[in-house]
């Protein structure tokens, strides 16, 4: 009887087996791949795979980054976003954030119009170019500043401030501006001060100057008879040009350091020279080799009346012998 039962259900089995339907399979053509969807939705049966497991599987091909937005939910996203923002932008050794540049630095201090002095003028390296820019004061200028050029412009007065703490002051050159007073303190604390240039202004009384000076030119200003003080020059031992033309001087401001080598008085008043202007009359071997250049033309003087005056000079100075 259970041999039977067996047989029996042995051939039902091997009957659903033999009717049940068998997939086709798929051809690809290996030139032209034209297999069609309905084919592949046929092999690929997407309605029996469960929703939540479809969700997990488009989210493994997104990057890690927002792979974890998607678990997060929007609230914990924007999160996450911030940290990745703040994890991309690079840190310091010390682990701070670089500070952005601080463009008064680089472009100068700000003038009274809070406009950057260098954008204002040209600033190269540590020289600053302010020519030809109509302006009426000088301008804040960089620490570091060692040349400062303001030629062709309107400024009028020097304060005591204009160049205050510039330790590394070497030139300042202001020449064609209209420039009537200056004040006392104005050049007198400049340590590095090696040449100064005024010339071509309205200056009628020169101030106390830096005995570092070696260049001096303060041609065509009108200093007249009290305009620069008594022994002005006499510790500047580094003095080597001195230009005073066309001031109205009536005199010749001595002493004169010894080491000058030019001195320009022409188109002045002179009247007149003494003896020992140039040379000592004590020491009659006495040679002043490096006074070579001594423009006096244009001056009311004779320099025949004085021959004593250049006998211990390498050249005579120019000027009328009548």
């Amino acid at each position: 009887m259970k041999i039977l039962a067996r047989l029996i259900l042995g051939l039902v089995i091997f009957d659903a087996a033999v009717t049940a339907p068998t997939p086709e399979s798929i051809n690809y053509d290996s030139e032209s791949y034209d297999a069609t969807l309905e084919d592949l939705d046929d092999f690929y049966n997407y309605e029996n795979i469960p929703i939540n497991q479809a969700k997990i599987e488009r989210g493994t091909v997104m990057p890690s980054g927002n792979r974890e937005l998607l678990r997060l939910g929007p609230e914990m996203g924007e999160i996450q976003e911030e940290e990745d923002d703040e994890e991309s932008t690079p840190r310091m050794i010390d682990g701070s954030f670089p500070q952005e540049p601080e463009f008064t630095g680089v472009l100068g201090p700000h003038t009274n119009e809070d406009f950057p002095t260098c954008l204002l003028c040209t600033c190269i390296s540590t020289t600053v170019y302010c020519d030809d820019h109509e302006l009426d004061s000088i301008p804040p200028l960089p620490k570091n500043t060692a040349y400062f050029y303001s030629r062709f412009n309107r400024i009028q007065k020097i304060d005591r401030n204009d160049f205050a703490s510039l330790n590394n002051l070497k030139r300042i050159d202001l020449t064609s501006n209209l420039i009537s007073e200056i004040d006392e303190d104005a050049f007198r604390k400049l340590p590095q001060l090696r040449e100064l240039v005024l010339r071509d202004n309205h200056i009628r009384q020169l101030p106390e100057l830096p005995t570092t000076l070696t260049f001096i030119d303060i041609s065509n200003n009108r200093l007249g008879r009290k305009g620069i003080k008594q022994e002005a020059f006499k510790d500047m031992y580094e003095l080597h040009h001195l230009y005073l033309t066309d001031n109205n001087l009536d005199h010749i401001p001595l002493p004169l350091p010894e080491n000058l080598r030019a001195l320009h008085l022409q188109n002045n008043n002179i009247l007149e020279m003494h003896e020992d202007t140039f040379c000592n009359t004590k020491n009659v071997t006495y040679i002043r080799k490096a006074l070579e250049d001594i423009r006096l033309d244009g001056n009311p003087i004779n320099l025949s009346k004085t021959p004593q005056a250049y006998i211990c000079l390498p050249r005579l100075p120019i000027g009328s012998l009548i």
